[in-house]
């Protein structure tokens, strides 16, 4: 194997990992209230996840784990994807006709009711005596 396709199979089974950690993001973000309630230091950075995955839907940004992948993947000499994580895996293998403001709108919904979750946990706990 020459240098340059070991290169480009490193670059590619890296780009492979950030795929996975940007998968395991999402899950954390939709199911972490399940793992972190009872876990002050993880219920805390499930908050942070929560506000930063909302606004990467709503604002213009890109998930810093995005611009990874596609660095990792132009340096593997693989056509990187345009868009977010979600728009280019979940749609078209998911949600082919689904538009990408429902899907902004699913993802926003289920932060803010992992929020919810929160708001009435700190609630509670609030009220006790």
């Amino acid at each position: 194997m020459t240098m340059l396709a070991s290169t480009t199979v490193l670059y590619s089974a890296l780009a492979v990992c950030v795929l996975g950690l940007h998968l395991l993001f999402i899950l954390w973000v939709m199911f972490g209230v399940f793992i972190a309630r009872r876990r002050l230091v993880l219920r805390w950075l499930h908050i942070v996840s929560l506000i930063w995955a909302i606004l990467v839907e709503i604002f213009p940004w890109t998930c810093p784990l995005t611009f990874l992948e596609n660095s990792l993947e132009a340096r593997a000499r693989v056509q990187p994807y345009q868009g977010g994580f979600l728009l280019h895996y979940l749609d078209a293998l998911v949600y082919p006709d689904v538009s990408p403001l429902l899907l902004t709108i699913v993802a926003v919904a289920i932060c803010t009711f992992n929020l919810a979750v929160y708001a009435r946990f700190f609630l509670r706990r609030r009220a006790e005596p």
